[in-house]
């Protein structure tokens, strides 16, 4: 089974439509939504009425903790599936794509990252400044991290993978980068890479701040200290034919 965990914060505008994309892309996939929300507004209401027309959603909801990090460690540790994913409340992420990194875990990747940085892909839903911060980020992150440099989009917060990839990792969550989090500790040895196209914004507002680019820049410090540099990992990167064929 396919868990797909979604940390939320004031997101209620997009949770049905959200849903309802994700039960259209994965139709014949056995699937759970794992939200887990610490929101302050009616969003937790939403999700328990979007629950009731779709079994596969549940939540957790907290009132203790904050943060997009630690809400994914949770979703993670609760979650059911073999295989686990990582995405947006905010349909930037298109829930479309998940059914092409289905296939491609399916295919024997240990983890599927899709790109917008390689053929076929596109990071239209980004303004100019949102743009300069992501390359700056990504750029910083492989200088710092040797571990990331193979990858094309590692600042992502898309990606599925083999639950056995965490299984051992000593995950230490700080601020919003989960997935370099995973790519440094986790144990892995193929990835695959497939583009796609990141969205723009439905509903809601950016969470991007200044807290959260000195979170990343402690995470890389804390990072560049023991990553596993023992693991080793090859990329296979697929084109939008390879994704779609059957």
């Amino acid at each position: 089974m396919l868990s797909i965990v979604i940390p939320t914060f004031n997101e209620g505008k997009n949770i049905r439509s959200l849903v309802e994309q994700i039960d259209e892309a994965l139709t014949g996939i056995p699937y759970e939504i794992v939200f887990v929300d610490d929101s302050r507004d009616n969003t937790p209401e939403i999700i328990k009425e979007v629950a009731e027309d779709y079994p596969a959603v549940r939540m957790e909801h907290r009132t203790g903790e904050k943060g997009l990090a630690t809400a994914v460690l949770k979703g993670f540790s609760i979650a059911s599936g073999e295989y686990l994913a990582c995405m947006d409340a905010d349909l930037q992420h298109p829930p479309a794509v998940l059914k092409y990194m289905y296939k491609a875990m399916e295919s024997g990747a240990d983890m599927c990252i899709p790109s917008r940085l390689i053929p076929g892909g596109d990071d239209g839903g980004l303004n100019w400044y949102r743009k300069f911060v992501s390359a700056t980020a990504r750029k910083i992150g492989q200088w710092m991290l040797p571990c990331l440099r193979k990858i094309s989009d590692p600042t992502s917060g898309l990606f599925m993978f083999r639950r056995e990839v965490i299984a051992r990792a000593d995950l230490q969550p700080i601020g919003w980068k989960i997935m370099v989090e995973v790519l440094a500790m986790g144990t892995y040895s193929k990835v695959i890479e497939i583009p796609y196209r990141f969205q723009q914004r439905a509903e809601g507002e950016s969470k991007l701040s200044g807290k959260v680019t000195l979170e990343y820049l402690k995470q890389l410090k804390n990072l560049r200290k023991r990553y596993n540099k023992a693991n080793h990992y090859n990329v296979e990167r697929w084109s939008t034919q390879q994704m779609m064929d059957p």
